[in-house]
C-alpha cells in the first residue's frame, strides 16, 4: 500500500493505521527526510520514499520503488494536497498553478500510473482524498474548491471507464480537519475540528469495505448534498447560517505564514 503526502496529517495517520493492521506501507512525500522519519516512527515494514506528485517521472519512480520493495501495489491513497487561502483576484498565477499541480495533477499522475497495473492484475483500489469543498466553494477558497471539484469529476469519470475491471475507486470527503493545511482558520458554525486519525480510520474502513464515497463525519453527507441541490438563494442563506465565509476569510495570516512560505517555496 502507498500513501502520498504522508509525512504529516491525514496521510501519516492513515499510514500508521494501515501498518498497525499488518499492511506493508510506503509513505511518499516531497520532504524525503520527513517521510523516512515518519516511517521509522511507525515501524513495522513501513518505508519512506521521496515523491513529488506534480512530476509524473517522480511518481513513476515512487511506484516502481514501492513494488520492488513491498510487492505489487494493491492500494494507493492519493492524499497529497495544499490549500492557499485568500481572495481569488489577489492570488497570483503561480499560486493557482501550484495548487492545481498538487491537488489535481497529483491525482491524475497517481491514477494513470497505478490503475493500469491494478487493472492488469484484476484487483486493487485507489482512494482519492477530496474535501467538503468538493461540494461548496466558500470565499477565500475558490481555487482550492475548484481543485477538489475536479478530483470528484475525474474520479467519477474514471470509475465509469474501468467498471468491471475488479479495481475500486473511492472518494473520501473530510470536513474540517485539524492539520497545518487549516492553520490559523476557524471552524464554521455547527462544525468541529476533526482529528487526522478520525479521517484515517474512515479511509482504512473504506479499504476494508470498499465504497464509492465516504464522508467524515457521516452526517456531513446530508448537509453537503442538500446544499448542492438547493437553488442559489437558499444556498446563500445556508452559507450565512453556517458562516462558511469565516473559515478562510477570518484565518490568521500570521499563523498561516510558515505553512504558506513552505508551500510556495516548494
Amino acid at each position: 500500500m502507498a500513501v502520498t503526502g504522508a509525512a504529516r496529517g491525514i496521510g501519516r495517520a492513515t499510514a500508521a493505521r494501515l501498518a498497525a493492521q499488518g499492511a506493508r506501507v510506503a509513505i511518499g512525500d516531497l520532504e524525503a527526510e520527513m517521510a523516512e522519519a515518519a516511517a521509522a516512527e511507525i515501524g513495522a515494514e513501513t518505508i519512506g520514499l521521496p515523491l513529488d506528485v506534480t512530476e509524473r517521472r517522480s511518481f513513476e519512480a515512487f511506484v516502481e520503488a514501492v513494488e520492488q520493495r513491498l510487492g505489487p501495489l494493491d492500494v494507493l491513497v492519493n492524499n497529497a494536497g495544499i490549500l492557499l487561502m485568500g481572495p481569488f483576484l489577489e492570488e497570483d498565477d503561480a499560486a493557482t498553478q501550484r495548487e492545481f499541480a498538487v491537488n489535481v495533477m497529483g491525482v491524475v499522475h497517481g491514477m494513470r500510473i497505478a490503475l493500469p497495473r491494478m487493472r492488469e492484475r484484476g484487483r486493487g483500489q485507489v482512494v482519492n482524498i477530496a474535501s467538503g469543498a468538493s461540494y461548496v466553494a466558500p470565499p477565500g477558497e475558490a481555487s482550492y474548491a475548484a481543485t477538489k471539484h475536479a478530483v470528484v469529476g475525474l474520479t467519477d469519470g474514471v470509475r465509469a471507464e474501468i467498471r468491471d475491471s475488479g479495481v475500486e475507486l473511492t472518494l473520501v470527503f473530510p470536513g474540517l480537519v485539524n492539520t497545518e493545511l487549516a492553520a490559523g482558520s476557524k471552524p464554521t458554525r455547527g462544525m468541529k475540528w476533526l482529528d487526522p486519525d478520525t479521517v484515517a480510520e474512515a479511509v482504512v474502513g473504506a479499504i476494508e469495505k470498499p465504497a464509492p464515497e465516504v464522508f467524515v463525519p457521516r452526517s456531513l453527507s446530508a448537509t453537503l448534498k442538500l446544499n448542492k441541490v438547493l437553488p442559489p438563494r437558499a444556498r446563500k442563506a445556508m452559507g450565512r447560517l453556517f458562516r462558511l465565509d469565516q473559515f478562510a476569510t477570518a484565518a490568521s495570516a500570521e499563523e498561516r505564514a510558515e505553512y504558506n512560505a513552505r508551500i510556495r517555496g516548494s
